[in-house]
């Protein structure tokens, strides 16, 4: 189902996506805080592998598709809060 979607789009859907991570994770800090583009992991939000399967689970329960644990791309997909929404975007079902 991957199909091109417009900034627009994914610029609305960040906000909501933010919220879902920090709802999640019980996270102390506002999802408008989340930076668009900083590295979820490291330096940026300082998240973990384990913090990375609470959030494939919310995921797969709100948008309808599963995040498997031995996808390629998963690196690239939770680089940033924007790229994790541009793959919800394209493959989302709900």
């Amino acid at each position: 189902m991957s199909q091109a979607i417009s900034p627009d789009t994914i610029d609305a859907l960040i906000p909501e996506v933010a919220g879902l991570i920090v709802s999640a994770l019980n996270l102390d800090v506002a999802a408008a805080e989340i930076e668009a583009d900083a590295p979820l992991f490291g330096d940026g939000l300082g998240l973990d592998s384990i913090d990375v399967l609470e959030i494939a689970l919310v995921i797969s329960k709100q948008y309808g598709f599963q995040l498997k644990s031995d996808n390629e791309d998963n690196i690239r997909i939770f680089s940033s809060l924007r790229a994790l929404t541009t793959h919800i975007a394209s493959q989302r079902t709900k």
